[in-house]
């Protein structure tokens, strides 16, 4: 994905504009006080320094009343060679800014819906704090694309932040049907919801489900009192930050060594990884427990099955396995080891059959 353009801030834009309007008027104002003597007023004769000013505002904005009127050669030149390039400098400014604003919001307009129209299946992370951020960096280490994730935050400084990782991003309060269709929640596949208060997270999470019925959605909720609440209100999966801390510090207390290993889980890119992945098809028919990977749980037709259910059995075409595995020697389970598998198990279908791999007693 190309680099973000650069953002230049719109207030910053129009101060500059203003200031060298305003700089227009006051050299025009100076060049008609210099040569007042040249110029008639048709009120008393005179032009003073408040008609040098009446004069000027109504010359650059092209009105023009005619009261008063340079008379003299050099008043009249001063009007050709200067007070005219200004009077067209100075509506360049007005009617460019006001072109330049109308243009940028149509044209940002229609790359939105455009992009709007070209969303579907893909993520949204509602809060881009300390968990939101860690949980689109292991989405991106799992071959998540970056345009498969759109932020929603109501902080500036979030929002420019996740626009710098490369990420679509939309400011707005998540309680709001409004900022949540702009960030394509009805058509988006998983949602997460990170945000810094519980009631703000329950909130967020029945407005979701409100627009999406089909998505996933996951919250993290600070106390494990509104568990409850949040799947009532529509959440697949509910995680609580501060039980799941207070669990590794109290076993790291316990056993230090314990502590360490459910760091190492939970950290990404060193030691072992937590991964989920398609069974291979030489895997196939064997018990978890012959695996190369430690399996801990079996995805089977969307059931969740621990190790040591008996339910398992053998492997068969189409489970999903979650192993712990070390992350220099195998990556994160991707997308392209999933298709990799899918590709493969196609492929066995024409392929003799090895009795070697075939399950004790046949299937």
């Amino acid at each position: 994905m190309p680099a973000p353009a650069e953002v230049v801030d719109p207030l910053r834009q129009v101060l500059t504009r203003v200031t060298v309007a305003v700089g227009i008027l006051l050299a025009t104002v100076f060049l008609v006080w210099l040569d007042r003597d040249g110029y008639n007023d048709n009120s008393d004769g005179s032009v003073d320094l408040l008609d040098a000013f009446y004069y000027t505002t109504v010359t650059l904005s092209t009105t023009g009343y005619g009261d008063i009127a340079p008379v003299s050669d050099s008043a009249r030149l001063i009007n050709v060679l200067l007070i005219t390039p200004m009077r067209v400098l100075f509506l360049i400014i007005l009617i460019g800014t006001t072109l330049e604003t109308l243009t940028t919001r149509s044209r940002e307009q229609v790359r939105l819906n455009r992009w709007r129209k070209k969303l579907r299946d893909h993520t949204v992370v509602i809060g881009y704090g300390v968990k939101g951020r860690s949980a689109v960096a292991t989405m991106l280490a799992n071959a998540v694309a970056e345009e498969s994730i759109v932020v929603v935050d109501p902080d500036p400084s979030a929002i420019a932040e996740a626009n710098e990782a490369g990420l679509v991003a939309v400011m707005g309060d998540a309680t709001r049907t409004e900022v949540l269709r702009r960030a394509g929640v009805p058509t988006a596949d998983r949602i997460i919801i990170t945000t810094a208060r519980d009631d703000a997270a329950v909130l967020a999470t029945l407005t979701c489900r409100q627009l999406n019925q089909d998505a996933s959605i996951i919250v993290a909720v600070r106390e494990a009192d509104n568990v409850a609440l949040v799947r009532q209100g529509g959440a697949n999966e509910v995680v609580t930050s501060s039980d799941a801390v207070g669990r590794i510090l109290g076993l790291a207390t316990v056993s230090p060594a314990l502590g360490h290993v459910l760091e190492d889980l939970t950290t990404s890119g060193t030691g072992l990884e937590v991964a989920a992945r398609l069974v291979t098809p030489r895997e196939e028919g064997k018990q978890p427990k012959q695996l190369t990977d430690l399996v801990v749980a079996v995805v089977r037709d969307g059931v969740e099955l621990p190790f040591h259910s008996p339910a398992i059995g053998h492997l068969v075409r189409g489970d999903r396995l979650i192993v712990i595995r070390p992350s220099e020697e195998y990556p994160w389970a991707r997308r392209e080891d999933i298709h990799a598998a899918a590709a493969a198990q196609d492929e066995r279908e024409d392929e003799p059959e090895d009795p070697a791999d075939r399950p004790p007693g046949g299937i």
